[in-house]
């Protein structure tokens, strides 16, 4: 099946490892061009290179508010359009509510939850018909998980964020989507797992409430990625796509 992609420019914020790495990639090998970034310049470069030719790299920060519209104007001014945007964050501090410091919370909003609503609502204003706004969020927009009390608050309050954006740029053309990971096999899902004090116990224990039995890998989740920022998806939009297995069956 062919997206649609080839030719096409995206943005993929938090991209030089893990989830956004792999959407990156499914973007590139299915011919689109990717506007990369990472926490410095250094590892959104040698990402970008091990993508080919049609990635390049940037370092930005979520937290800066004139990160959004810098890395529109890159995008353009390196690839000369620009046709949608994958925004991938890093999972915010891990702990119970008790646990979670003011300051803790004020730095994740602002990369988190503000970082991610100012590129969006930039990439809203300059894409055209047929652009793709994607949100990497988490299964604790349908129901909290354990230990993540920052994620369990901002991830729900994005997906309504995102839904509302699809209602305002829909009779424009433009889509906005969500995806929903749950227990994909990534460094922070491994990091989480570990906090049980037997990582391995912890991940039998996930994997036995998944229908498909097993962990996701970050290619599963690249491809759906790539999928939903793709023309082949041009008629879903204001969606929230678990990507977890089965496990959000009940939602």
């Amino acid at each position: 099946m062919d997206l649609g992609l080839k030719d096409r420019v995206h943005i993929v914020t938090g991209a030089t490892r893990g989830l956004g790495f792999a959407a990156a990639r499914a973007l590139t090998d299915d011919g689109a061009r990717v506007l990369l970034t990472g926490r410095t310049e250094r590892a959104a470069a040698d990402a970008a290179a091990r993508l080919g030719p049609n990635a390049a790299g940037v370092a930005a920060d979520n937290a800066d508010p004139g990160t959004a519209a810098r890395l529109v104007e890159t995008a353009r001014d390196r690839f000369g359009r620009l046709d949608g945007v994958l925004i991938s964050v890093g999972g915010p501090p891990a702990g119970p509510n008790e646990a979670i410091t003011d300051a803790q919370w004020q730095t994740a909003f602002e990369s988190v939850f503000l970082g991610a609503v100012r590129l969006a609502r930039t990439a809203a204003a300059e894409l055209g018909e047929g652009g793709a706004i994607g949100l990497v969020l988490s299964a604790s927009v349908y129901e909290p998980i354990a230990g993540l009390a920052v994620s369990n608050g901002l991830r729900p309050g994005l997906a309504g964020f995102a839904k509302t954006l699809a209602d305002e740029v829909g009779p424009r053309g433009i889509r906005v989507v969500g995806l929903l990971p749950s227990r994909i096999d990534t460094d922070r899902v491994r990091e989480l797992d570990a906090l049980s004090g037997d990582a391995d116990a912890a991940r039998e224990r996930q994997s036995a409430a998944i229908p498909l039995r097993r962990y996701g890998t970050p290619e599963e989740f690249g491809r759906t990625a790539a999928f939903l920022l793709s023309p082949a998806a041009s008629y879903l939009t204001g969606v929230m796509l678990p990507v977890d297995g089965g496990a959000a069956r009940g939602f």
